[in-house]
């Protein structure tokens, strides 16, 4: 028992011997060069969770023993460590500002470099530039902060579930049977980068040349874009919540003309159009549409009149005055997004877990659209020795989006439809009901579209470091994607003067959409996609040379398996399914597979930071082509002189304190053929003129009679090769204030997949596509930032720009013809040796007639009667003057580069010196910051032409040649008159006079083609912090309020019938929206 008592006493004065070791440490963080005080820095025992924060006055108080280490960090400083001395109980710490990028690392390809080291064409985003906006996706965060990474709207526009198009340096290549998007990685693994919630993205980085995406191989042919994900970090629990609240409206939706004004005009295109004193609109139905617009009126249209099937009159004998576009698409839709995340751990485990949900809601008027995105993500590093290390990634994403059967399936016909509504046409007959033309019952109960997708991804990862400088790393990703899809088409009634019910058509020219027809479709897709890689870094350092070796392989295999059901007869239109269904059905699938195999190898070399090397090579393998042909080598290497390290530059140093030389050179190949088996062909059974897929093995009563012959391959298809040079200067000045970098770069696209020649008829067949095609980029890229303090007041501005231009260098078309037919019998563009892409062919205009005599001089020496679809042939005041520009005195369309006859490029659609700047300050906790994105120079025809059908051109032209597919907005009204016309003399108007059922003044054209450069305002974010004091009683580290705008201004010469960044289409597709949201960030 005494023995006991005295273990037990010398065990309580131990533990009060330790206990007597913790004391508490005080001190104040202050901000180097301004001698302030920083408030909210991190204070951190080394190796343990035991933080605090520094107050208001930048003091702190944390408990310590002798031999800790603190560790003392905040945003914008470089992190000091101090190891705790003695029985001193009070420091002065001084932070100095981290505008040194010596030693700034950036994700590379199977690594991380020092910045300063880079010899390859590398730029970066960190997640500043993705907090806070109030985008529905990553890539329109993107837009116009670097240059080289392009971003534009697609031909769908602001539709809910489509998103922009990236490529990086420009055209790749002619889409005749590869593609050239840059690959997307996501903490090593492909991925959707739209499908990330930004608030999860730690960095990005953008791999632009050769040499610097060399080392991925055939899957990185033009460029790679690096994210990295938010991971945790040492220290207490830190916990964050944000949310952003938005209302958005269109940019641009032009306005009509009244319904006075719109019947003039298409009756003086009647007119013009020699066609007799018939006009569209009756004298009675103008004194009408008066009388309505002067409240004189009760009705919509003739209450007593009847059109058709006994229908009160819906078009031209009707009266209302209606503003369609802004009809269909004019409303303020709301949308939301919240986002929790929480990290945190010690030394030997850290973690990052987070949570976010984002709802948005489309701009359609009578109907619903609605976009629900879902994100749950968990990362963990854990080191488990000294030498080893493991890490584990998962992330989920849930994404649905339901629209209208008509936008979603049907979206071109649907603004093509609706653009050729007359004001005069009512919203609703006399009895209430949706009237014929509109397409409002289509809208609204036509049926539905459903889809949802699921996105699951999980990775596993070691780092061995056996020995000093050498580490081995092995990573394994699985990404599987389950997307699922429903719509239905519903019966549509159009109600008779009696209430009686008709069933209407969906829309012409479709079997399916014929009245009457209801059916369901439906349609599952899986896929997934495995990766691995394993390889190993050694670094050693003798003297002044730094040398690092990278050598490892990769692989990846992918699965798609996609199932089709279609049946006709839906028995309940409410719940519309295959099951709900007693018709006809139809169910085809496919199932398809690729795979890959790479070994790869990086040597990276330095004379003392001055002199830089880098090489690398991949040897590469695809399942895509056969035997000889299957496997590629593909080289580059890179060098760098780092001209302010040499000691000649030591006087200019305290200015110029970087001026780095770059160049490059590399080849990749491409295996991203449209075809997963481009060397197979399948043969095609059909049924009727309907593919039967797989199905005519089974349905007895429909055995086929009709095989066709499958096209030609050819078994000798191969890489793409894509060689690219590149010579870069890095700059830094006046103390890293002031950085940028200079880029001037040629790509040569060569072995591209493109059509073969003709072949004659007897074969039976097509021609096999062969590697046949080359084109050569170049272009260049400038980026300027500064950032500095005056006093209290930080300040940034950063400026971008950028220009490519892509030639042709070969292409199988001798005859230099400028259209051909795609696979479908399609009139599309060709292409040439020496053709730059983009060029617009078209006459020169020489002006508009002001008078009859002058049009008729005009044409008795320069005949415009064999111009395409010239109508009645009448020519007189009014009417467009084409240049001659051949020796023949008729005005002609020729076919060919070789032979244009009266054609001339007259202007190109490539966006040129894309731009992009911004400005930002902040002080005593606010921060204000502002982004422009735009374009300086770019053409487009927006008018269309004689390939395209009428409607493709009547948002520019108004009078589009037939009378149901022309229309009349405000800026039509700017058209030719004579003087004593009633509507008022306007002889020097921006459009010739409109003639229905003529097109000879709609030529492709110089006066016409439109100036799509702009500047947009893309964003506006002002943000106050609160102070600490006012929120450290709650617990709360950092609370930030923010108030944020996108897209708020434009700035154009382009018709304003149009968004510039909308060009697709010919204006007829889903407007942008401008944005307005609030929100708040929570620190605890």
């Amino acid at each position: 028992m005494k023995k006991i008592s005295i273990l037990f006493l010398i065990l309580l004065c131990n533990c009060t011997f330790l206990y007597a070791q913790q004391f508490s440490i005080t001190g104040v963080v202050t901000d180097k060069k301004l001698n302030e005080p920083i408030i909210g820095a991190s204070v951190v025992v080394k190796g343990t969770t035991n933080g605090t924060v520094t107050d208001l006055d930048g003091k702190f108080t944390i408990q310590a023993s002798k031999s800790s280490v603190l560790i003392v960090s905040f945003i914008g400083y470089t992190p000091q460590e101090f190891t705790i001395n003695g029985n001193q109980t009070f420091y002065q710490i001084s932070l100095a500002e981290d505008t040194q990028t010596l030693d700034e690392v950036v994700v590379v390809g199977f690594g991380t470099q020092k910045k300063v080291n880079l010899t390859g064409a590398v730029a970066t985003v960190d997640k500043k530039t993705l907090e806070s906006r109030p985008v529905t996706s990553v890539s329109q965060a993107l837009q116009g902060v670097m240059p080289g990474l392009n971003i534009d709207m697609n031909d769908k526009g602001g539709r809910l579930d489509y998103n922009p198009t990236m490529n990086i340096r420009g055209t790749g290549n002619l889409n005749t049977g590869s593609s050239a998007s840059p690959l997307v990685l996501i903490d090593g693994a492909e991925g959707d980068i739209n499908s990330l919630n930004p608030q999860d993205i730690a960095n990005i980085s953008v791999l632009k040349d050769a040499a610097a995406s060399a080392i991925y191989g055939s899957r990185a042919p033009f460029g790679v874009i690096l994210v990295t994900t938010k991971s945790g970090e040492a220290g207490k629990a830190t916990i964050q919540y944000s949310n952003n609240f938005r209302w958005s409206r269109p940019t641009n939706i032009p306005d009509m003309l009244d319904s006075y004004r719109f019947a003039k005009y298409f009756n003086a295109a009647q007119k013009n159009s020699g066609s007799g004193t018939t006009f569209i609109f009756t004298d009675d139905t103008i004194d009408r549409i008066q009388k309505y617009m002067a409240s004189e009126y009760p009705y919509t249209s003739d209450p007593n009149g009847s059109q058709g099937n006994n229908f009160f009159p819906f078009n031209v004998a009707s009266n209302d005055n209606q503003n369609w576009p802004r009809n269909f698409i004019d409303k303020t839709s709301f949308g939301q997004e919240h986002n929790l995340s929480i990290s945190g751990g010690g030394e030997k485990v850290k973690y990052y877990l987070s949570g976010a949900f984002l709802s948005q809601n489309g701009q359609m008027n009578y109907s619903d659209e609605n976009k629900k995105r879902y994100n749950i993500s968990g990362k963990v590093t854990g080191q488990v020795t000294k030498w080893l290390s493991l890490d584990f990634n998962a992330r989920f994403i849930r994404s649905d989006i339901e629209m209208p059967t008509f936008v979603k399936l049907y979206g071109d016909r649907f603004f093509a439809e609706t653009t050729k509504l007359y004001p005069m046409m009512p919203l609703y007959d006399n009895n209430g009901h949706y009237t014929r033309n509109p397409k409002l019952m289509q809208l609204t109960s036509g049926g539905r579209s459903n889809s949802s997708k699921d996105t699951y991804f999980t990775s596993g990862g070691f780092h061995l470091t056996p020995l000093k400088g050498l580490g081995i790393h092995g990573q394994a990703t699985l990404r599987t994607e389950s997307y699922r899809h429903q719509y239905n088409v519903n019966k549509v009634y159009l109600y008779t003067r009696d209430n009686q019910p008709v069933e209407e058509a969906w829309l012409g020219g479709d079997p399916d959409l014929a009245a009457g027809k209801t059916f369901v479709q439906s349609q599952t897709q899986q896929t997934s996609m495995m990766t691995t890689s394993l390889y190993a870094d050694y670094e050693y350092s003798w003297n002044k040379h730094n040398f690092k070796v990278t050598a490892g392989m990769n692989t990846e295999y992918y699965y798609i398996n996609e199932l089709i059901g279609k049946r006709y007869d839906v028995i309940n239109e409410n719940v519309p399914s295959i099951n709900t269904a007693t018709g006809t059905s139809d169910l085809k699938g496919s199932s398809k597979e690729w795979a890959t195999m790479g070994y790869f190898a990086r040597l990276n070399y330095d004379y003392e930071g001055r002199y830089l090397l880098e090489g690398n090579i991949r040897r590469d393998g695809t399942s895509r082509f056969r035997g000889n042909q299957r496997w590629g080598t593909f080289p580059s290497v890179s060098i760098g002189w780092n001209i302010a390290r040499e000691a000649f530059w030591s006087p200019a140093e305290a200015y110029v304190n970087l001026l780095k030389l770059r160049f490059s050179y590399g080849s990749l190949g491409n295996q991203n053929t449209d075809n997963y088996y481009p060397t197979y062909s399948i043969q095609n059974i059909t049924v009727g003129s309907v593919d039967a897929g797989g199905r005519w093995l089974l349905d007895l009563a429909n055995k086929s009679n009709i095989a066709s012959s499958p096209g030609l391959v050819s078994s000798l298809l191969t890489w793409e090769r894509v060689t690219s040079y590149n010579a870069g200067l890095d700059f830094g000045a006046f103390n890293n204030r002031l950085n940028g970098y200079v880029e001037y770069y040629i790509r040569d696209t060569k072995d591209m997949v493109g059509p073969a020649e003709e072949i004659t008829p007897l074969v039976g067949a097509s021609a096999p596509k062969m590697n046949n095609t080359s084109l050569r980029t170049k272009g260049w890229e400038l980026q300027l930032t500064w950032q500095d303090r005056i006093g209290k007041v930080g300040y940034h501005a950063s400026f971008n720009l950028s220009d490519a231009q892509t030639e042709v260098t070969e292409y199988p078309n001798p005859d230099k013809t400028f259209y051909t037919k795609d696979e479908d019998g399609n009139t599309i563009e060709n292409y040439w040796k020496g053709k730059k892409l983009g060029e617009i062919w078209g006459f020169k205009t020489v002006g508009i007639a002001k008078t009859d005599e002058e049009m008729q001089s005009w044409i008795a020496q320069h005949d415009q009667s064999k111009l395409p679809n010239v109508g009645n042939n009448i020519w007189k005041a009014g009417d467009i003057m084409y240049a001659n520009l051949d020796d023949n005195p008729a005005i002609e369309k020729g076919t060919s580069a070789t032979d244009p006859k009266d054609l001339t490029i007259i202007g190109n659609y490539t966006p040129r010196f894309r731009f992009g700047f911004s400005l930002g300050a902040d002080y005593k906790g606010f921060d204000i910051n502002l982004m422009f994105q735009g374009v300086a120079k770019r053409d487009v025809w927006v008018g269309g032409d004689d390939r395209t059908a009428y409607s493709k051109g009547m948002i520019f032209w108004g009078i589009n040649g037939g009378q149901w597919d022309s229309t009349g907005y405000e800026e039509h009204m700017d058209y030719f008159r004579p003087e004593g016309d009633e509507m008022g003399a306007n002889l020097n108007a921006y459009y010739p006079r409109p003639i229905i059922g003529s097109k000879q003044n709609q030529q492709v054209q110089s006066r016409y083609l439109q100036n799509a450069a702009y500047i947009r305002l893309k964003n506006i974010q002002i943000g106050y912090t609160l102070p600490k004091a006012w929120i450290q009683k709650a617990n709360l580290e950092k609370v930030r309020l923010f108030f944020s705008g996108d897209n708020l201004w434009t700035g154009t010469k382009m018709s304003k019938n149009f968004d510039p960044e909308l060009i697709y289409q010919n204006g007829m597709s889903y407007p942008l929206s401008y944005t307005l949201s609030c929100g708040i960030n929570i620190t605890l």
